[in-house]
């Protein structure tokens, strides 16, 4: 029995060296699968590792053409009842504001910015989209010298609306309102005034124009007034009252200070009138009665009148 015990131990021990040789087999196997895996892995990763290099670049092309897209885009606006450039401006977001709808659309608007009807077909945006162009294009110095003439061909329109607002930076003074004629002059004998005379200059604008302060100045009343309908008054530095009459909206309250140029409300036809307009008087005291020429008082301040 010891004798054959003696010849059974080799088994496990062949087993055992078996189990070793798989075991090393098994290792010799995994080394070339490792690496035929790690050599599998890196050609694999370079390919991804390129794509997510080009991902930024295709990504840059694709927002600066939305962008391009987007500045390119011209909005045609419908004029309803009740619109002026402020308001389409306000409502429709125009960078620059009713000037810049003016200066896009000065040949459909005419020579006066507050005369726009019902069904005016207005563009919003021609002309930065046109910017945008030439900006691209300027990548040479003949285009650097094409924006020079663009931004100087910008500068004299800006100056001839300014010139066309006829607001004086200088003296501190300006019209009440833009571009708009004279309709009843001041004295203008009838009957149909109280006092047996027209005491001040009707401007013709249709409703809604913005209305703006002449000059500096504290709002003393800001009410409904009886025939005046919605009326302003503010007293200047130099001791002097202007009236603003028949206005359909009022945008400053009594007490409040005022710079020449701000908007105080939007013109109508408010209180006893035959259609929209502004009345404005320059008076020595807040009260009727007081009137004085009110366009002689803008010209002695350097403002043109009609």
């Amino acid at each position: 029995m010891p004798a054959k015990g003696k010849h059974r131990r080799p088994k496990p021990q062949r087993f055992t060296r078996s189990i070793a040789v798989a075991g090393t087999g098994g290792a010799a196997l995994a080394l070339p699968l490792m690496g035929a895996t790690g050599a599998h892995a890196a050609t694999t990763t370079s390919a991804p590792e390129k794509a997510v290099q080009s991902v930024p670049a295709a990504e840059k092309t694709a927002s600066e053409k939305s962008t391009a897209a987007k500045s390119a885009r011209v909005t045609t606006y419908s004029v309803k009842s009740g619109d002026y450039l402020s308001k389409i401006a306000e409502e429709q977001d125009v960078t620059g504001g009713w000037k810049k709808i003016y200066q896009d659309n000065r040949e459909a608007i005419g020579g006066n910015p507050s005369l726009i009807h019902p069904g005016l077909k207005l563009s919003l945006g021609e002309k930065a989209a046109t910017s945008g162009t030439d900006t691209t294009k300027s990548s040479t110095s003949s285009g650097t010298s094409s924006s020079s003439s663009s931004s100087s061909s910008s500068s004299k329109e800006s100056s001839a609306t300014q010139s066309a607002d006829t607001t004086s930076t200088s003296t501190g003074y300006g019209l009440p309102v833009t571009g708009a004629t004279i309709g009843t002059g001041y004295r203008v004998a009838g009957s149909m005034w109280s006092s047996g005379y027209h005491t001040g200059v009707d401007f013709v604008v249709p409703t809604g124009t913005t209305i703006k302060a002449i000059a500096a100045g504290t709002v003393v009343s800001a009410a409904y007034d009886g025939a005046y309908g919605n009326e302003v008054v503010i007293r200047h530095a130099d001791g002097q009252y202007s009236q603003y009459a028949h206005m359909s909206q009022l945008s400053v309250s009594a007490g409040q200070t005022v710079t020449e140029g701000q908007q105080i409300g939007l013109s109508g036809a408010t209180g006893n009138v035959t259609g929209p307009h502004l009345h404005f008087e320059i008076r020595t005291t807040p009260y009727y009665g007081s009137d004085v020429d009110p366009v002689a008082y803008l010209r002695s301040h350097g403002v043109t009148v009609g």
